[in-house]
């Protein structure tokens, strides 16, 4: 018998698991999942002032990509920019935070190390250009779609990454902020499906790497349609303690199916295939 998404979401709030991996065809309700889990845990606050203060829950869905969309320029056709939608996600990453140069350096590894994003004074748009070593006028380019999924995973993750490495100093006086003090839980939908095989494996890696890390009470929710993504991490997570791996289904009467998975991959069958492209990709990373 299905339930309401709230429920679910209820359900994933009371699991008191350190990370939980959820794989779901497209169109199960993953983005409305994440919603209702963000409500569950952060209600809007009647003060706007109180709600940046009590950071919670932060989470990468299709929402956080509609932050960013394109002035093309269709003028003079040469002055082509990603426009940045202020909110108090962007000017707390990029103003408060300044993690523009990590967004740089995480962008790059998922793309080309000679195309650079360069942010304006204001962090309200970004332009891309590729490096070639010379001092002549730069040429600002339209990035692929799949590029641009990478910079806004990027800017996530680049906060990601400085989260888990405050909350992992055990003595809150010792940290450089205490803006993430009451954060309890990263919930991340489906970040750059767009990938090659090759890239997206590294982007899994890089994740299950950065959470295995973390030695803070903070959780992870990870949803995903992407069988090659989903592997990746089930190997990743096979011997983390506190890890749940689950189905979610939309039914047919339009309520929802969360149900546990056991300690083999859906997708056994490539299981030794990506558990190899792994191997390669984090020899590589030590090089």
């Amino acid at each position: 018998m299905g339930q309401p998404i709230i429920q679910i979401a209820d359900i994933l709030k009371g699991a008191g698991k350190k990370v939980q991996l959820i794989y779901a065809f497209n169109g199960s309700g993953k983005t409305r999942l994440s919603r209702e889990f963000k409500k569950l845990i952060a209600p809007k606050a009647p003060d706007p002032e109180q709600q940046a203060e009590d950071i919670k829950i932060l989470y990468y869905n299709a929402f956080t990509e509609d932050l960013f969309y394109w002035d093309n320029d269709l003028d003079a056709d040469s002055d082509r920019k990603l426009k940045i939608q202020p909110n108090n996600f962007t000017n707390w990453v990029l103003r408060e935070q300044g993690q523009d140069r990590n967004i740089v350096e995480n962008f790059q590894l998922l793309t080309n190390d000679k195309l650079t994003p360069q942010f304006n004074e204001e962090f309200t748009e970004v332009r891309f250009s590729f490096e070639r070593g010379n001092e002549g006028d730069k040429e600002f380019v339209k990035i692929s779609k799949g590029e641009e999924s990478c910079f806004i995973w990027s800017v996530f993750f680049s906060l990601m990454e400085q989260v888990v490495s405050v909350l992992n100093i055990a003595e809150k006086e010792n940290r450089e902020t205490d803006q993430y003090d009451k954060l309890e839980y990263i919930f991340i939908d489906d970040p750059v499906s767009s990938l090659d095989d090759t890239h997206l494996i590294e982007l899994a890696v890089n994740i299950s790497e950065l959470i295995k890390s973390s030695t803070s009470d903070l959780k992870f929710i990870i949803t995903t349609h992407n069988p090659l993504f989903y592997n990746v991490l089930f190997n990743e997570f096979n011997r983390v303690k506190k890890t749940k791996k689950c189905l979610l289904e939309k039914l047919n009467d339009g309520t929802f199916s969360l149900s546990e998975l056991g300690n083999d991959s859906p997708f056994s069958y490539h299981l030794f295939l990506f558990a190899e492209l792994e191997k390669a990709i984090q020899s590589q990373q030590v090089r």
